[in-house]
């Protein structure tokens, strides 16, 4: 399967920016959708943005213009590129792939990284 490894997480001022990275390794071959999710406390685990293995990406209506996914093949690793941060963005981080292995599905998670916006 595959293995997910997200770093980049922290604490930063309302406005300020952070990218968060996740390494990916294991059998890569079979991934088709990558993606990061937040959740906060109490509440439910949302996709913030999601990139394609043929290039479409989709974006939460909360972070459009704000994040930018993007994934470098050569590295193994996806971004998440996030400008503007704001308070409600605080939350738990969390890496994601799918991918179909002999035509059988998989999900992958890391285990996430924290990132606290202080207004």
């Amino acid at each position: 399967q595959v293995q997910l490894v997200e770093s980049g997480g922290g604490l930063v001022q309302a406005g300020g920016s952070l990218r968060l990275s996740c390494a990916f390794s294991g059998i890569i071959s079979g991934i088709n959708r990558m993606g990061w999710y937040r959740q906060a406390p109490g509440k439910q685990r949302d996709l913030v943005a999601a990139v394609f293995s043929a290039g479409r990406i989709n974006y939460a209506d909360s972070v459009k213009g704000r994040f930018t996914i993007s994934r470098d093949n050569a590295k193994n690793t996806v971004y998440l590129q996030m400008n503007s941060l704001k308070p409600e963005d605080t939350a738990v981080y969390y890496c994601n792939a799918d991918s179909v292995l002999s035509g059988t599905p998989f999900t992958s998670w890391g285990r996430g990284t924290q990132v606290t916006v202080s207004s």
